[in-house]
């Protein structure tokens, strides 16, 4: 039996750990099954991407780094405008990195439009790698127009849509903008099916739910219960929008020195110890913490409901206490609420709210029993090596 051909796979990816992290398990498997493995990335991203056995492709990005989260504006223009911008000054720089050396196949997050255009120039087929939700049947009726009238209303914005649909003419793509951007061809969503609103309704020849594709997480290090805690309390707001002072004074008064409980609190790089005050025996504070080794051993988890929170939460049946603080954070939050596993409070809430959210949960039978149903459920979509596999079957004649 001969060996399948070795084929040349090109990964498109922005520089955030919210767009990079999910897809990584996924290189590492498809280079461990002799695949050559381009990735573009910009360079702060490029020894992550090197660890998994993939070439990092270099490109010089516009786009807001994690250390500029305010730079993102507040309204819906200023979220999405900086995507096509940064696509057009980006897309010259991939076509010359590539030129001579094109993939067979072109895997992309859902952010990286010149690697779309690049597929259909060269044309390979494109799968998306979605490391959050998908659009269902209806979405663009419920969602996509309510949400874009205001923006379609303003002059900026109407020159932002006109700006699209001519770059991707110029590109050789009649596709409208939303379409293009919100409906790819193919797609392996790297989340659990039961954190996709309307999962009934989601097309599952377009979209395939892999779950988590997490890998082993040793290398970020370990973390061991203290003696004498017998409930374990993590509180993250993950990587970017960390800048909250109030709200980690108001986790220390909520569980400081609760009796029982010890709390690890991630603060993230914007806070400084010093900002919270003097801190009671069971508290301890890190910028970064294994999140996934302390959710392991945790009884609840105070979590922002990122897309890699939320997973790992549920991945390792944590009750959660969702504080959801931008993008796709609020739906994640009021989905796993709808999953009877968590509690939503806002950023605000005083220490009362929070130790009763936390304490209600953590303490309820029947969110246990739906944690432990939903982590079987991830447990047979198919993780890291179902990802792989869906993405050769792409591959078609080259394999």
């Amino acid at each position: 039996m001969t060996e399948p051909q070795r084929a040349h796979i090109a990964m498109f990816s922005i520089a955030a750990p919210g767009h990079v992290n999910p897809s990584l398990e996924v290189i590492r498997e498809l280079v461990a099954r002799g695949h050559r493995v381009s990735y573009a990335i910009p360079a702060s991203f490029a020894d992550r991407i090197a660890e998994t056995g993939a070439e990092p492709v270099i490109y010089k990005s516009t786009l807001p780094t994690e250390d500029e989260p305010d730079a993102w504006g507040t309204e819906l223009i200023d979220n999405i405008e900086p995507f096509l911008n940064d696509a057009m000054q980006v897309l010259p720089q991939l076509a010359e990195a590539f030129e001579g050396d094109e993939p067979d196949l072109v895997i992309h997050d859902i952010t990286s439009y010149p690697a779309m255009v690049l597929a259909h120039r060269w044309g390979v087929p494109a799968v998306s790698l979605s490391p959050n939700l998908v659009a269902w049947e209806g979405y663009e009726k419920e969602i996509g127009e309510p949400m874009t009238a205001e923006l379609k209303a303003s002059e900026r914005g109407r020159a932002y849509c006109a700006r699209f649909v001519n770059w991707l003419a110029e590109n050789g793509i009649t596709t409208h903008p939303d379409r293009f951007v919100g409906r790819p061809r193919r797609s392996i969503v790297l989340i659990p099916r039961a954190l996709q609103p309307n999962a009934d309704r989601v097309d599952e020849s377009v979209y395939s739910f892999v779950g988590a594709c997490q890998g082993d997480r040793a290398s970020q290090g370990e973390w061991q219960r203290p003696a004498g805690a017998e409930k374990v309390l993590l509180v993250s707001l993950g990587s970017t929008f960390t800048k909250q002072p109030g709200f980690y004074r108001e986790c220390v008064k909520a569980f400081g020195d609760l009796p029982g409980w010890h709390m690890v609190l991630q603060i993230g790089r914007y806070v400084d110890e010093s900002e919270l005050g003097p801190l009671p025996g069971n508290v301890e504070v890190h910028s970064w913490v294994p999140q996934s080794a302390i959710l392991e051993q945790a009884d609840a988890f105070i979590t922002h409901a990122g897309a890699g929170g939320s997973q790992e939460g549920l991945a390792t049946a944590t009750p959660m206490v969702a504080v959801p603080q931008a993008v796709d954070q609020f739906g994640n939050a009021n989905m796993l609420v709808g999953l009877g596993v968590a509690r939503r409070v806002d950023t605000d809430a005083p220490a009362e709210v929070l130790r009763e959210a936390v304490l209600s949960v953590a303490s309820d039978p029947e969110v246990a029993e739906r944690l432990a149903s939903i982590r079987a459920g991830m447990g047979r979509e198919g993780g890291t090596r179902r990802a792989a596999d869906l993405i050769e079957a792409e591959l078609g004649g080259v394999r």
